[in-house]
């Protein structure tokens, strides 16, 4: 009888422990959804609709909370994943930034201090216009800028040295033509600047403009791709976004395409990074993320594993190549009132929080 009894006992325990060890990893409290840029601009709104999708769909047990860390060129958000080591609830969004933040300030940080999760898109610059303007192609715009002042047409952007200012150096060296480039905290504050007719000209991402598109206050002249966009749907009365001519066709051969990617903090598990790639799987199939690709405009490119982080690789050299122009050497640095008073305050008051 003892012998049954014990050969029932281990069953027993055995049978309780298999689902537990059939558990995967999930999150166990709220996770971070860190976004390294301002508020309104294409990160931000990428970061929030997928919030929202979660929530919505139930895709995850724990909340999502988005958080804003755009100091420093972005550099405060890179620096809090960076030092968050082994924790699976932290997220960061990554745009350009990833690579020319390191370039432009000289924080010690590279996308190789992170963990590679996924990309989920890549994104598009347009050449816009504000609509009260005469410009209805890129060599409309440019003809006028010849006809003035070098400096005259000022170029709005999103932060000093990154992808904003990488195109419009770009459109310089195209042209022989200077801009005066004047960086913003994020693309929804460039929006309204042009809007505003405070500056002439922006390459915001098709989604940090759509909306002053609809409202016919912005004019979009040309796309920095090898094609036009796929998306047919009118966002005007008359006009969509496969609408558009190439900035190639314009005369401008300049391309630009930007990661819309996520990485985790170094030091966490192959298995904590496989659950945020199935969490952003489910995301992808939802009609509120196609939506927002289509708002959008996105390329809807999706890499997980050795070939993303081979990308990010190459396009780290990429962005170093263009880092060594000397028009990126003079030029304005993006105003931080909070960080930038001491040099050393980004890395020390981001390090200082763990």
């Amino acid at each position: 009888m003892s012998n049954v009894f014990a050969r029932s006992i281990l069953a027993g325990a055995l049978a309780l422990a298999m689902p537990m060890a059939a558990q995967a990893w999930e999150p166990t409290k709220t996770v971070e959804f860190v976004v390294p840029a301002g508020t309104g601009g294409g990160a931000d709104q990428m970061a929030r609709t997928i919030q929202g999708i979660v929530s919505k769909h139930n895709l995850m047990k724990q909340p999502m909370v988005v958080i804003n860390k755009a100091g420093g060129a972005g550099g405060e958000g890179f620096l809090d994943v960076k030092s968050s080591r082994g924790n699976p609830h932290k997220l960061v969004i990554t745009l350009s930034n990833l690579f020319t933040t390191p370039l432009g300030t000289g924080i010690p940080f590279s996308w190789k201090d992170l963990t590679p999760v996924a990309m989920l898109a890549l994104d598009e610059f347009v050449l816009w216009v504000n609509a009260d303007t005469p410009y209805k192609t890129a060599g409309d715009y440019i003809s006028a800028i010849k006809q003035g002042q070098p400096g005259q047409f000022k170029m709005g952007g999103t932060g000093s040295k990154q992808e904003d200012q990488i195109i419009t150096v770009a459109l310089e060296k195209a042209t022989g033509l200077k801009f005066t480039y004047i960086p913003f905290r994020g693309g929804g504050e460039v929006a309204v600047q042009l809007v505003g007719k405070h500056v002439d000209s922006t390459v915001n991402n098709p989604i940090e403009a759509v909306a002053q598109w609809r409202a016919n206050s912005v004019r979009p002249l040309c796309v920095f791709d090898s094609k036009p966009l796929d998306y047919k749907d009118k966002v005007t009365a008359d006009k969509a976004w496969s609408d558009i001519p190439t900035c190639k066709s314009q005369g401008l051969d300049i391309e630009y395409l930007m990661l819309r990617g996520f990485f985790m903090p170094p030091g966490v598990t192959k298995e904590q990074t496989e659950y945020y790639v199935e969490l952003f799987k489910k995301v992808r199939e939802t009609p509120e993320w196609q939506k927002l690709m289509a708002d959008g405009a996105f390329n809807t490119t999706f890499m997980t594993g050795a070939e993303y982080a081979k990308w990010v690789g190459n396009e780290e050299k990429r962005h170093h190549s263009q880092r060594r122009s000397p028009e990126f050497e003079h030029a304005p640095r993006e105003v931080d009132e909070k960080l930038e008073k001491d040099g050393s305050a980004l890395i020390a008051g981001v390090f200082a929080l763990h």
